[in-house]
């Protein structure tokens, strides 16, 4: 029996889906009945467990051989570092409590940078909470999700640019589709490594104009690229619906990627192959 966090996302989605494909017993953790009806209706067990509830993640684990883990980073109700350090600290409790032997969790690179990476420096503290427990971590560290363009899209849609946070859009980066991490993460779990590892997983590369020009083709229609100002990426966040707060900390974000310190530094590397016009095609609305 294998657990699986997030399953009504992207990457947990996907993992569950391959599971379940290979023959794999699986066991959905969700936060509600509604959302693991889908679930039960392709063979999966449910659990209701939010990830910030210690017992209930608990008693979700046992007699699991593994569990693919992530932390959802999304608009925080107070302050983004607190609420995501009290979540890893229930996952972490949870996992040494269950008993689990085997973790692979969705983190990303840069994740080994104790400061200056925003969003990202939660990973830092699950990763190490994680590696204090009994449990063989594997840490999944992806580059870019190529769906990161559902955060722009709106900007797409509406004003007809792409904006894009950094000096330059022409420096090539990898960027992977949620898919093939996906897959990975139920391939790790069915073949777990003997000790802790750090998997680097790097797709195929693309620049930020690469991906405007993508999506003009899907589109059919010019998608010009805007680079944003640093001094104005704050503001521009928050304009689009971010909260102050949390446009500062994904700023930082930004600034740490175009500081380069967001560089592959795993005990080995998994490639991605989806093509990025193959994932564009799937998350922009056909009747655009």
């Amino acid at each position: 029996m294998y657990a699986v966090a997030g399953a009504t996302g992207h990457v947990g989605g996907y993992a569950a889906k391959e599971l379940l494909a290979g023959g794999e017993q699986v066991r959905v953790l969700v936060r509600s009945e509604e959302k693991g009806e889908m679930w039960s209706a392709r063979g999966a067990q449910v659990a209701i467990a939010d990830l910030g509830d210690r017992s209930a993640m608990a008693e979700a684990l046992r007699g699991c051989q593994g569990v693919f883990l992530l932390l959802p980073a999304g608009e925080p109700e107070a302050d983004f570092h607190t609420e995501q350090r009290r979540m890893a600290d229930a996952v972490a409790d949870a996992v040494a409590e269950s008993g689990v032997p085997h973790v692979a969790m969705l983190s990303s690179i840069g994740a080994e940078l104790p400061e200056g990476t925003g969003p990202l420096l939660p990973l830092n503290y699950l990763e190490n909470r994680l590696r204090e427990t009994a449990v063989v971590l594997s840490a999944l560290r992806s580059f870019h999700f190529q769906e990161k363009v559902e955060t722009v899209l709106g900007a797409v849609l509406e004003a007809g640019i792409y904006p894009n946070f950094g000096d330059s859009a022409d420096v090539p980066k990898p960027m992977n589709a949620t898919r093939d991490i996906g897959t990975i993460a139920a391939e790790t779990l069915v073949s777990p490594p003997d000790a802790s590892e750090i998997v680097d997983i790097e797709g195929p590369h693309y620049t930020e104009r690469q991906v405007a020009e993508t999506l003009s083709e899907v589109l059919a229609k010019p998608v010009p690229v805007v680079n944003i100002p640093r001094a104005a990426w704050v503001d521009t966040i928050a304009e689009g619906g971010a909260s102050r707060h949390f446009a500062e900390v994904l700023a930082e974000l930004y600034d740490a990627d175009e500081r380069g310190a967001l560089r592959s530094q795993g005990d080995r590397v998994r490639h991605c192959q989806t093509e990025l016009a193959q994932t564009l095609r799937s998350i922009v609305p056909v009747n655009t």
